[in-house]
């Protein structure tokens, strides 16, 4: 029985969960976005400010900037940790955010923020 427990117990601890990317967008939403980027109004200076250097910068045809920013949490499957099973069914589950943003010239001329479900699979049954 005690076996058992501490068995239970390392799984319990060992299933943690991972975060990368922008940290300034792990508590934002699409609401909370709204309140703070408005299309025509908001400089690049106010959103660098809100969420930092963006991730990735690009550029339209028309010479238009696109700024990225993204955050990923993930959380091990608990069946990675099954002996012998975990080798077969493994992987990960969690969130994705995105924040896409086009200005035109210094001003936010539109932006888009997404947030959805992300899974891995990594066994060998996979």
């Amino acid at each position: 029985m005690k076996r058992l427990i501490a068995v239970a117990l390392g799984v319990v601890v060992l299933s943690g969960c991972a975060s990368s990317g922008n940290m300034a967008l792990q508590k934002e939403s699409e609401t909370s976005i709204q309140a703070k980027i408005k299309e025509g109004v908001t400089t690049k200076a106010q959103v660098k400010s809100n969420f930092g250097s963006p991730d990735t910068v690009n550029f339209t045809d028309g010479g238009k900037e696109i700024w990225k920013y993204g955050f990923a949490k993930l959380r091990i499957n608990g069946t990675t940790f099954i002996p012998f099973y975990g080798m077969f069914h493994n992987g990960t589950h969690g969130t994705k955010k995105e924040l896409t943003i086009l200005f035109n010239g210094d001003v936010v001329e539109k932006y888009n923020m997404s947030e959805s479900a992300v899974e891995t699979k990594s066994g060998w049954a996979d």
